[in-house]
C-alpha cells in the first residue's frame, strides 16, 4: 500500500528520494531503478496505463510504500486517486534551466539508443513523455519549457494542498518528516546520482535513464 506517491520529474532528486523514504518507511521505493529489474512486466504494465487500459495498481507497485520518478510519477492523479491516503511529493529543481541542463547531460542521451530498449520499454518511455508533455517534442526546448511549467500548474490543481508537499533539491528530512508525522532521523540526508555520478556510469544505463 503505497503511503507516499512521487509527482516529481526525472532528474529532480528523485534517487535521493527513494532512498531518503525508504530509510524514513522502512521498506522499498519504486523507482525506474525498479523496473530495469521487472523488464519483462514493469515496461508492459505501465505502457498499457498510459495506452488508458485498465492498471492494476497494486500489482505493479505492491510491496513498496512509496513511490517516485519515472514510470510512477506519470501516474500521480491516477495513483492519488487508488490511494487515497498517501501523501504526494512534487520533488521540483530550482528551475527550468536547471532541470533541462541535468536531463541533456544524462537521461537524455540514452532514450535514442537502441543498447538495452526492448519495443515495450521504447513505447513506455515515448508514452511516458507524451502523458508528462503532451504535444512537445522533447527536440523543441520552448515546448517543453511550456509543458513544463504546465505540467508543474497541473499537479497543484490536481492534488489537494493538504495532501502535496512541494519537495525542492536539497529540502531535507524536515518537509517529508512533517508530511508524513515522522521524527527526523539522525543520519545526514542522502545526495545521490549527481550527473558526475550518471557519467562515471555510463554504459550502465538504459534508455530512459535512472532519474536523479
Amino acid at each position: 500500500m503505497l503511503r507516499v506517491i512521487g509527482a516529481g520529474l526525472p532528474r529532480t532528486g528523485t534517487m535521493t528520494l527513494k532512498h531518503a523514504l525508504e530509510t524514513l518507511l522502512g521498506a522499498p521505493c519504486h523507482h525506474m531503478s525498479e523496473v530495469f529489474a521487472h523488464v519483462d512486466t514493469h515496461p508492459a504494465g505501465f505502457l498499457a496505463a498510459a495506452e488508458g487500459g485498465p492498471s492494476d495498481w497494486d500489482g505493479l507497485l505492491g510491496g513498496y510504500a512509496a513511490a517516485v520518478d519515472w514510470p510512477a510519477s506519470a501516474f500521480y492523479a491516477e495513483l492519488a486517486e487508488a490511494y487515497p491516503d498517501a501523501v504526494v511529493v512534487l520533488s521540483r529543481r530550482d528551475s527550468f534551466d536547471t532541470w533541462w541542463r541535468s536531463c541533456n547531460d544524462t537521461i537524455f542521451t540514452g532514450m535514442d539508443s537502441d543498447g538495452f530498449a526492448t519495443p515495450e520499454w521504447t513505447a513506455m518511455i515515448a508514452a511516458l513523455w507524451e502523458k508528462t508533455f503532451p504535444g512537445a517534442p522533447r527536440t523543441d526546448r520552448d515546448a517543453v519549457a511550456a509543458a513544463y511549467e504546465r505540467y508543474h500548474e497541473r499537479v497543484r490543481e490536481v492534488v489537494p494542498a493538504d495532501r502535496l508537499v512541494e519537495f525542492t533539491t536539497g529540502a531535507g528530512w524536515e518537509p517529508l518528516c512533517a508530511a508524513l508525522g515522522l521524527p527526523v532521523p539522525v543520519t545526514p540526508f542522502p545526495h545521490l546520482n549527481t550527473t558526475k555520478e550518471w557519467h562515471e556510469r555510463t554504459g550502465d544505463v538504459p534508455p530512459g535513464g535512472i532519474g536523479k
